[in-house]
């Protein structure tokens, strides 16, 4: 079993190879303005942009936004076609403009329950800047970390069954290669906003050496200060990855 080293492991790396965010907070920025729940997913779509821009400037290689997950399909019919019809807006109108940045785009989950004009939309965005050596961008949608998990076992059980795979030479690193995020490496950070301090089946293989900065700010009221701020905490923590500070 490997200990985790992950390029941004030395203490002399300010800023985090992998950021994921948990953007919480679009209902209730919306509520406490008297606004549709859309109105703040809208808004939220604005501080995307901010977080893509910032992270590329700070040199973040790796930034995972959890979009919608598996359990979002449990809200409302209305505000599920909301999202979803904005996901299409954001598929249409950002992609060309992440490509001519040099961002590689990325989505992760079960994309086989969004519609089928979404899957294609994802398709070309992804052809489209699978070259790009900048930012990768990586979009959760219709994921969760569960099933993200029951997946793969099942992906690899079917690999041992055909005799692709020896039953003894199961190990973390071959199952990581059945996540959906094979090849990503696992986050330095993670952040939540809007106060809440939970991970909501956010990743849960992947973050198991993860840092956590938890922001009271609304996801729409989140700006590039608050993810500096972030990685400037991050940049000051401990990282030893099970080991003592003496054999680091």
């Amino acid at each position: 079993m490997a200990i985790p080293t992950p390029p941004s492991e030395s203490k002399d790396t300010a800023v985090p190879r992998h950021v994921a965010v948990i953007m919480d907070g679009n209902g209730r920025w919306a509520k406490a303005r008297g606004l549709p729940r859309v109105a703040g997913h809208r808004k939220g779509v604005e501080a995307v942009r901010t977080a893509v821009e910032t992270a590329a400037e700070l040199g973040i290689q790796y930034l995972t936004l959890f979009s919608f997950s598996s359990e979002n399909w449990r809200r409302s019919v209305q505000e599920v076609g909301d999202l979803m019809g904005l996901l299409r807006r954001y598929l249409k109108s950002e992609i060309a403009d992440l490509h001519a940045k040099n961002v590689r785009f990325r989505v992760i989950g079960e994309r086989d329950r969004l519609d089928p004009d979404i899957g294609r939309l994802i398709e070309d965005a992804e052809a489209t800047t699978e070259r790009n050596t900048g930012l990768t961008l990586v979009l959760a949608l219709s994921y969760g970390g569960r099933s993200e998990i029951a997946r793969a076992a099942h992906k690899m059980a079917r690999a041992v069954e055909l005799g692709l795979l020896r039953a003894d030479a199961v190990d973390e690193d071959h199952f990581s290669a059945y996540l959906d995020t094979a090849g990503i490496p696992d986050p330095d950070l993670l952040i939540r906003t809007s106060g809440e301090m939970r991970i909501s089946n956010f990743l849960l293989w992947q973050c198991a050496y993860t840092e956590f900065v938890f922001v009271d700010k609304l996801w729409p009221e989140f700006g590039r200060d608050d993810l500096e701020n972030a990685v400037s905490d991050f940049s000051r923590r401990d990282r030893r990855f099970g080991a003592t500070a003496d054999s680091v």
